[in-house]
């Protein structure tokens, strides 16, 4: 994970960060396509809450993003209640076992502990099995009771982590 650096997206990144985030996005499955508007959207996240990217130290290569939302507001999922949650993790198909993911996921961490909240919940989709297993590592736990069936068969699963 060494040369990965965290920081704010800018906005001449904007951009290309929507589309890395619809790739990876469609790479692991997701065909909900009312979803990609959204999902390629990061001007509109960003002038809300926190989008951070993951770049490679060396060359300034986007290797990720994530979507931070530090509570209650906007982009916030009402289940989680006082909890932080994060958004829109994608790491871009060249990128994947780098460690950025991980890094991205750290950055949230910290910046939930940082706000004071007492746990991040997120929403993730059956299908994302890698990511299912980089939340476990961190503590994540599923939450079934807060699953949610957007659509006829169609579910996002919940993990929660405590602070």
């Amino acid at each position: 994970m060494s040369g990965i650096v965290v920081r704010a997206a800018r906005p001449d990144e904007y951009e290309a960060i929507g589309e890395l985030t619809l790739e990876a996005y469609h790479d692991v499955g997701e065909t909900d396509q009312d979803y990609d508007d959204e999902l390629r959207d990061t001007a509109a996240r960003a002038r809300d809450v926190p989008v951070l990217v993951a770049v490679d130290d060396a060359s300034g290569t986007l290797l990720g993003s994530v979507t931070y939302v530090p509570g209650p507001g906007p982009w916030h999922e009402g289940e989680f209640g006082e909890r932080a949650s994060f958004r829109m993790l994608a790491v871009a198909l060249g990128a994947r076992g780098r460690g950025a993911g991980r890094r991205l996921v750290e950055a949230c961490i910290a910046r939930a502990r940082a706000d004071g909240r007492p746990g991040i919940g997120i929403y993730t989709r059956p299908f994302m099995t890698t990511a299912h297993r980089l939340y476990e590592t961190f503590g994540f736990r599923r939450e079934s009771r807060l699953d949610w069936e957007f659509a006829p068969g169609e579910w996002l699963w919940a993990y929660e982590l405590d602070l």
